[in-house]
C-alpha cells in the first residue's frame, strides 16, 4: 500500500444532516449519506467503510430522505428483557438491515453503564451491571456480525454523563474501573471479537478517551490482546497524537473541524510522519487493524448487489431479497414487550372492565403513538414518525433536540382489546380537565413522558410539562389510576402511593403501543426486570448534586466517580439503603417459588435451585443470582441470571455458573484477576434486595486473567 492509501483508511467523514449541511467532496456521488464514509482500495480488493448510527436500528433520521428502518425499543428496555436471544435477535436485525442499505460497519453496542439516573444518555445503554450488559452486548454484536457488518462496542469508557461532555474528566480508581465498567467491555469483546472499539468523548483520569494510552494501549491492547481497530467518536480527536496513545482511525472529521477548528488525522498527521514523530510501524499498525477486522467479520467478501444497497443483495445466510419487515417488526415487538416492568400492582392489572365501563387515557400523546429517546440513535420506522416536536437547546446537539413520536397508538391499541368499553381520551394538557374526565370514567390511565437524549442530562428525576401534578389530579378523582411511564430513566414518584399500578414502557420502539396494551390488559404477560435501581430520591445516589450541571456549553467538568465499582445496586447494599424499586424488580400476574438450592465451590460458584410457578397462570420469571458475602467483607455481585417460561404448577431446575472475574478482586500490582480463598455466601431472589434462599460455598484462591 501507498502512504496516501494507508491515511485514506484511517479517516472518516460524515454525510450531510442537520449538525453537518454541507457535502463533504471526498464522499463519491452515488455514497449514501450515513455517519461516516471511508474509502476503499479498489486495485487491493479493500472496500470502502460505510459506517451508520445504530444503537436502536439503524439510524436515518437528517441523512437520507424517504429512508425507513425498524426502530427498536430503547437499549434500556432491551436490559430489561434479561434475555441473551432477544438481544440477538434484534442485532441480527441491524446487520441485516445495514447490508440491505450497503453499511458495512455499525456504530452498535453501546455497554457504559448508568451511574446516574440523570444521564441523559441511559436509555441507548442496557444496564447498571456490568455482567448483564456484557451479556446482552455481546449477544447483539455477535449477531451482527454474523451477518458479515462490523459493529462497534462503544464508548470507551465512562461516557456516563452528557453534561459537557466534550469537556468532561471522569476520575475513578483504576481498580475499581476494572471492577466495574471495564469489566463489562472485557467480558462482551472477548465474548464477541466487535471489528472496532469507540472511544468516548469525555477524559479519564485526566487524559482524553481518545488519547488515553493506558485504556487504550495498555488495558485493550495490552492486557486484553485486543486485534480490531479504536476509533474515535465524532468530534472527538483533538490532537494528532492521539495516534501515538492507540487511536487508529478519527471519525466523522468534520466534527472535530466543528469543535476544535481542524481535522486530525489528515495534514496534520503526515506532517509528524514526515519528520517521524509518526513512526512507519504505528501508521501501519493503525491500517493493519481496520483491514484485520474487515477480512475477520467479511465485509470483503460482500458482492457488488451488497455494497450498493440494491433490494437484491444477500442479506441473511445467503438468501436474497430485502429483510422482511413482518418478521422485524415482530422482534421490535416482542423486545416491547419482554422489556416492559410492572412497577407495582394492587390487583388492578390485568384490566378486565365491565361491559359498558369507561377508560380514561390521559396524556402522553397516546394517541398518536410513543417517545424515543433523542439524539444519533433516533430511527425513523416505516411510514415515517408519527409527529417531531422540535425541543432544541444549546451546543452541537441542540438543532437535533426533539421529541419523536413512532406511529404506535397505545389508545387505538386499548380501543382495539377492549371492544366492550368506551375508552376516551384527554390530551393532559390541563391537569383540571383530565380530572374532569378521570371523575367519571372507572378507570384511569395516565401516560407520562420524558424526552431523554444526547448531550444533556436531566436536572432531577421530575416529570416534564407539569405531569407530576397531572398524576396527582387524576388519582385524587379516580381512586384506579394506573401510571403508564414512557421514559429512559428512573422518575420521582411523589404520587406512588396515591396510585393503583404503576408501569415501566421505556421507549418502547415502533410496536411499543401494541405491547403496552397487551399487558395491561393481560394479553402478554408481564415479565421484565429493571435494569436499573430506582432512588426514592437522588439523596440516596452517590452525587445527589451533579457537578457542570447548569454550567454553559464548553465549560471544563470534573466528575468524580467515588462509588468506584460499587454502581446501582452494589452502591445500595454497600450503604444499606432501600431503593424505591430495586435492580431486578418486576411483578408479574402470576406467582413463582425458588427452592432447593445447591452451591458447590472450587474455581468459580456453581448454583443451582428449582423455579416453580405457583400461581394460576403462565408467565416468565428471571431468578437472579448474587454473591453476598465474601471473605473480605459484604460484596454485592450478579453472579448470573436465566429468563424462563413456565406453566401453573410447572417447575424447572436451573444451574448458573458464575463468571469468575465477576467473584473476584483485580490486582493492580499482579496485573490479574485474584481470587479470595474461603467462604463465599450467595443469594437467589427476584431481585438485588429481596432474597429468598441463601447457601455458601468455598473457593480456591488462585491469580488468573490479566
Amino acid at each position: 500500500m501507498t502512504d496516501d492509501e494507508r491515511f485514506s483508511l484511517i479517516v472518516s467523514v460524515m454525510g450531510v444532516n442537520t449538525v453537518n449541511p454541507v457535502r463533504d467532496p471526498r464522499i463519491p456521488e452515488g455514497v449514501p449519506m450515513s455517519a461516516g464514509y471511508t474509502p476503499g482500495i479498489p486495485r487491493l480488493g479493500v472496500p470502502s467503510l460505510l459506517m451508520s448510527d445504530a444503537s436502536l436500528g439503524v439510524t436515518n433520521p437528517g441523512y437520507r430522505r424517504g429512508d425507513t428502518a425498524t426502530a427498536l425499543p430503547s437499549g434500556i428496555a432491551l436490559g430489561a428483557t434479561f434475555d441473551p436471544a432477544m438481544a440477538a435477535a434484534s442485532g441480527a436485525l441491524v446487520g441485516r438491515e445495514a447490508r440491505s442499505r450497503g453499511f458495512n460497519v455499525q456504530l452498535a453496542g453501546g455497554v457504559n453503564l448508568a451511574r446516574d439516573p440523570r444521564n441523559g444518555r441511559n436509555f441507548e445503554y442496557l444496564s447498571e451491571d456490568p455482567l448483564l450488559t456484557a451479556t446482552l452486548a455481546a449477544e447483539s454484536i455477535r449477531a451482527i456480525q454474523g451477518e458479515g457488518v462490523i459493529s462497534t462496542i462503544k464508548h470507551y469508557s465512562l461516557n456516563c454523563n452528557e453534561t459537557n461532555r466534550h469537556w468532561l474528566d471522569a476520575i475513578i480508581d483504576p481498580v475499581a474501573h476494572r471492577e466495574s465498567d471495564l469489566l463489562a467491555f472485557e467480558i462482551a469483546i472477548e465474548r464477541a471479537q466487535p471489528g472496532s472499539v469507540m472511544t468516548g468523548y469525555n477524559k479519564v483520569n485526566g487524559e482524553y478517551a481518545g488519547g488515553n494510552r493506558i485504556l487504550i494501549e495498555d488495558v485493550l491492547k495490552g492486557a486484553w490482546r485486543y486485534p480490531g481497530w479504536v476509533m474515535s467518536d465524532w468530534g472527538a480527536t483533538l490532537d494528532w497524537e492521539f495516534a501515538n496513545a492507540g487511536l487508529d482511525q478519527e471519525s466523522g472529521a468534520q466534527m472535530d473541524v466543528l469543535m476544535w477548528k481542524s481535522e486530525a488525522f489528515t495534514d496534520k498527521l503526515r506532517a509528524a510522519h514526515a519528520d517521524g514523530r509518526l513512526t512507519p510501524e504505528r501508521l501501519s499498525e493503525m491500517v493493519r487493524r481496520i483491514l484485520r477486522s474487515m477480512f475477520a467479520v467479511g465485509v470483503d467478501a460482500w458482492d457488488e448487489a451488497d455494497r450498493t444497497g440494491t433490494a437484491d443483495a444477500a442479506v441473511h445466510s445467503g438468501a436474497a431479497g430485502a429483510p422482511d419487515a413482518a418478521e422485524h417488526d415482530a422482534i421490535a415487538l416482542e423486545t416491547a414487550r419482554r422489556g416492559i416492568v410492572v412497577l407495582a400492582n394492587d390487583g388492578i392489572l390485568p384490566l378486565a372492565t365491565e361491559p359498558g365501563a369507561l377508560v380514561a387515557v390521559i396524556g402522553g400523546y397516546a394517541q398518536l403513538g410513543v417517545p424515543a429517546g433523542t439524539g444519533s440513535s433516533a430511527v425513523t420506522p416505516a411510514g415515517g414518525f408519527a409527529a417531531v416536536v422540535p425541543i432544541g437547546g444549546a451546543g452541537v446537539m441542540g438543532p437535533s433536540r426533539n421529541l419523536y413520536l413512532h406511529p404506535s397508538s397505545p389508545l387505538t391499541e386499548l380501543k382495539r382489546l377492549l371492544p366492550e368499553a368506551s375508552v376516551d381520551f384527554d390530551p393532559g394538557m390541563n391537569a383540571a380537565e383530565a380530572a374532569l374526565l378521570a371523575a367519571r370514567a372507572d378507570v384511569a390511565i395516565v401516560f407520562a413522558i420524558r424526552p431523554e437524549g444526547e448531550s444533556y442530562d436531566l436536572a432531577d428525576l421530575s416529570l416534564p410539562w407539569g405531569q407530576g401534578e397531572l398524576i396527582e389530579r387524576v388519582a385524587a378523582a379516580n381512586a384506579n389510576t394506573i401510571v403508564v411511564l414512557e421514559t429512559g430513566n428512573a422518575v420521582d414518584m411523589p404520587w406512588r402511593d396515591r396510585v393503583r399500578a404503576i408501569v415501566e414502557a421505556w421507549y418502547p420502539g415502533q410496536a411499543g403501543g401494541r405491547a403496552i396494551a397487551e399487558v395491561l390488559t393481560g394479553a402478554v404477560e408481564p415479565s421484565g426486570r429493571l435494569p436499573i435501581t430506582f432512588p426514592a430520591s437522588l439523596d440516596q445516589t452517590p452525587r445527589p448534586e451533579l457537578p457542570g450541571l447548569g454550567t454553559p456549553w464548553g465549560t471544563p467538568t470534573t466528575i468524580r466517580y467515588d462509588e468506584g465499582a460499587e454502581v446501582g445496586h452494589r452502591w445500595f447494599a454497600k450503604t444499606g439503603q432501600r431503593a424505591l424499586f430495586p435492580f431486578g424488580h418486576g411483578l408479574s400476574y402470576t406467582s413463582f417459588d425458588y427452592e432447593d438450592l445447591e452451591v458447590d465451590g472450587g474455581t468459580t460458584i456453581t448454583a443451582s435451585f428449582t423455579v416453580v410457578n405457583t400461581g394460576g397462570r403462565p408467565g416468565a420469571d428471571v431468578p437472579q443470582v448474587y454473591l453476598t458475602d465474601a471473605p473480605d467483607g459484604p460484596r454485592l455481585r450478579l453472579l448470573g441470571f436465566e429468563r424462563l417460561h413456565l406453566e401453573p404448577g410447572e417447575s424447572r431446575r436451573v444451574t448458573i455458573v458464575a463468571e469468575p472475574r465477576v467473584l473476584a478482586r483485580y490486582d493492580a500490582d499482579a496485573g490479574a484477576w485474584r481470587m479470595l480463598g474461603g467462604r463465599h455466601e450467595v443469594a437467589v431472589g427476584q431481585n438485588a434486595e429481596d432474597h429468598v434462599l441463601s447457601a455458601a460455598a468455598e473457593l480456591d484462591g488462585r491469580t488468573f486473567g490479566a
